[in-house]
């Protein structure tokens, strides 16, 4: 099969060619041999934000540099990690949009980790949060334009004329009075040594003259996963390269005591050696599969954590189950931090005509993510250290390899490969990472090691989504209206939950989706009872919005209940005056064919009804209509109707497919997913014990994408949290009686 023009790319670089100065000190950067490298940007004294003659321009300080080849393909250095989002993909359309180019010549790669990659306007850089496109928007944008701008440029140098008489077609630059034309290839060499364009003074594209944004361009990355070419972090080999395996203590915060038959293990076939670790112990081998065996084959003593380490790590105690701990949650008292708060709540809740109070709870949830984790690390003769992973932000990792290792930042390279799944599985969780292992067994080895945990070890050591109980008191007027609403969340947010103290600030994931409702209730007060979890934490696909825009919207739906009131019809009045939401909702039942609660009797003769969810995270509005049924006591879904406002979009064939692939999550969580602790461990070590959403069970999804023309929001998070509730307003309309905890399995509908 053609591959089109990445044909010719090896043969490309074989052809020799002279680097300018500049391609000379960015050949360093993995440049193919025989390519031309375009850098643009400011320099540093000329980007800093307190320079205010100077406007700050993330993204075109040589970072994201364009490699452009003589055979006209186009390497860009993404500086946001490609995990399945299509994240690459729509980079190539908006940088490609500017600079007029096909983004199927684009071949796009992670970029290494450093400061002059970050784009993002708080100074991280991070892939997640549903930030990669619009927050790379307008730097990838800029960044194609400075592109073009150098190439029309070179190509009034090599033709002799004025640049105002030159365009461009994708690929080329064209003289208008002749129609000469030059490739961009061909350019190259001179763009290289031409003076840097102030990006201020480079005009962008009129968005009615896109060619690419906006449109259905097919995956980069197709090719390579359907053909099984992608290459991943467990995928990786160098070479002398050993391998390596984990036993993990039960529990977090033991260590080694003793290993009855550590001999016996060091002599089996195939073994190197075995290595004691903080909270776990390792076996190295020449094979990954003898390195398993041989660390499920120890024999180990585990001693109880120290009293003092729970100042500096996660303890987890050998009574702890995650349903006794909901109970706890359930009756915690102490200190209660207000969020959110408007009116006088408690006055409103004395005066109201109805008051309803009511406690909902969210579950742990494993990631549950198709490539376990693993790491590759490499010490080097000049002292350097390589090191490949899956992560989302690089530079944190690498500050933090920095501390661990003692050497510089600079002598430590982090190469990351395509992540296989992450839903904020792979940021910087202490004891949730392979690195910190992996640095220490290849330092100890004076080899190459690849550690990967098996699945088992992954869900016992997985950084999990915070459990909470959240408890509401609602105050209804005389028309079943709401007046007031309290939501008080007993809980630890994950980003609280990264160390082992709660730092002074309230942490807003802990209760992002009570928080910012647009729903017009006058008065209202959301605050959270910090209460630690023993269990390491960490994000999950819409981090706080997955777990409590369920809670919020189905008590909603109680209210809507209680007092009279259709939960349709409840939202359109609590979102008058709000344009943007009231289009939305009418959209998403306009998909549906029309609100229609139910129950009622489908077309093949059972018993259904519908319900409705609404989600604001991530700087997107999102709106879904769930039908469902009872078959054999469980909970069917067949249809998921969701309209999903972004504001602006670049790709809406990938935009369509982040939301079924939430859609797919959010089921997965509503109807099945739980971790359960019994005495300090996670019941489930894979998937046997954890069930997730099968293709069988997935229902219909239809999309609806709204282009508010508001500012630009996510995609990838922003579809998941208004299903859960969805399903869980439909069920509870189905069935008779609330429903007020996930996951739906454990309820019984037998008699439904």
């Amino acid at each position: 099969m053609s591959r089109g023009p990445f044909e010719n790319i090896a043969e490309a670089a074989q052809v020799p060619v002279n680097l300018s100065r500049r391609g000379f000190l960015q050949a360093s950067s993995g440049a193919a041999a025989g390519a031309f490298v375009l850098g643009f940007g400011l320099p540093t004294r000329q980007a800093r934000a307190s320079d205010a003659k100077s406007p700050k321009f993330r993204g075109t300080q040589v970072p994201a540099f364009l490699e452009i080849r003589p055979d006209n393909t186009v390497r860009l250095q993404s500086p946001f990690i490609e995990g399945g989002q299509g994240t690459f993909t729509a980079m190539a359309q908006i940088v490609g949009e500017e600079l007029d180019a096909d983004p199927e010549t684009f071949i796009v790669e992670n970029a290494p980790a450093g400061d002059e990659y970050t784009v993002m306007d708080s100074g991280m850089r991070i892939t997640g949060g549903s930030m990669s496109v619009r927050d790379g928007y307008a730097p990838m944008r800029r960044l194609g334009a400075l592109a073009r701008e150098m190439l029309l440029q070179a190509g009034a140098q090599q033709m002799s004329v004025s640049v105002t008489e030159l365009t461009t077609q994708p690929g080329y630059v064209v003289h208008t009075g002749s129609g000469r034309t030059v490739r961009y290839g061909d350019l190259a060499h001179i763009a290289m040594d031409l003076p840097i364009p102030d990006p201020a003074t480079v005009t962008l594209k009129d968005p009615a003259q896109f060619r690419w944004i906006g449109k259905p361009v097919q995956r980069l990355d197709i090719y390579e996963k359907s053909t099984g070419k992608a290459e991943y972090t467990i995928d990786m080999r160098v070479e002398g390269m050993l391998h390596a395996a984990v036993q993990h203590a039960p529990r977090l915060g033991m260590t080694i005591a003793s290993i009855r038959n550590e001999e016996q293990v060091r002599n089996m076939r195939g073994i190197h050696s075995v290595h004691h670790l903080p909270g776990a112990v390792a076996v190295v081998a020449e094979r990954w599969w003898h390195a398993k065996r041989g660390a499920e084959a120890l024999l180990v003593d585990w001693a109880e954590a120290t009293p003092d380490a729970a100042e500096t790590m996660r303890v987890m105690p050998a009574d702890f189950s995650s349903e006794s701990y909901k109970t706890h949650l359930a009756t915690a008292s102490g200190k209660i931090d207000d969020a959110e708060t408007r009116g006088d709540t408690e006055q409103a809740l004395k005066k109201a005509h109805t008051v309803l109070e009511a406690t909902y709870s969210s579950q742990y949830v494993n990631h549950a993510q198709l490539e376990p984790p693993s790491a590759l690390a490499r010490y080097n003769a000049d002292g350097t250290l390589d090191i490949w992973l899956p992560n989302q932000a690089p530079d944190m990792f690498r500050a933090d390899m920095a501390k661990r290792t003692g050497l510089d930042v600079e002598k430590i390279t982090i190469h990351s490969p395509l992540l296989g799944g992450f839903f904020g599985r792979h940021f910087l969780y202490d004891q949730a990472n392979p690195y910190p292992q992996a640095i220490l067994l290849a330092k100890a080895t004076g080899r190459p090691i690849k550690l990967i945990w098996s699945r088992e070890e992954e869900f016992l050591r997985d950084a999990l989504r915070p459990l909470a109980v959240v408890k509401f008191r609602a105050g209804l007027d005389t028309n079943g209206y709401p007046v007031a609403l309290e939501v008080i969340s007993a809980t630890e947010g994950p980003t609280e939950g990264l160390g082992p103290k709660r730092g002074k600030d309230l942490d807003p994931s802990a209760l992002e989706g009570l928080t910012g409702k647009a729903y017009d209730i006058p008065n209202r007060r959301i605050a959270q009872r910090y209460v630690k979890s023993p269990t390491a934490l960490g994000y999950w696909r819409s981090v706080g919005n997955s777990m409590n825009d369920f809670l919020y919207e189905t008590f909603l739906d109680e209210m809507a209940d209680k007092g009279g009131k259709d939960p349709y019809e409840l939202r359109r009045h609590l979102l008058r005056g709000n344009k943007r939401l009231t289009t939305l909702l009418q959209g998403v039942v306009d998909l549906s064919g029309g609100w229609k609660r139910g129950p009622f009797i489908a077309a093949d003769g059972s018993r259904r009804a519908r319900g409705i969810g609404m989600a604001s995270p991530f700087g997107s509005e999102a709106a879904a209509i769930a039908e469902v049924s009872i078959e054999q006591g469980q909970v069917r879904v067949h249809e998921i109707w969701e309209a999903l406002d972004p504001g602006s979009i670049v790709n809406p064939a990938i935009v369509e497919a982040q939301i079924n692939g939430a859609v797919a999550l959010g089921l997965s969580q509503v109807l099945l997913e739980e971790t359960i602790y019994e005495n300090g461990m996670p019941r489930a070590r894979n998937y046997d014990g954890y069930p997730i959403l099968t293709l069988d069970h997935m229902p219909r999804v239809h999309v609806k994408i709204v282009e508010s023309g508001e500012k630009m929001g996510g995609v990838g998070e922003p579809p998941l949290p208004a299903i859960p509730p969805a399903v869980a307003n439909a069920v509870s309309t189905l069935v008779g009686r609330r429903i007020r905890s996930m996951p739906l399995s454990r309820h019984d509908f037998q008699s439904s």
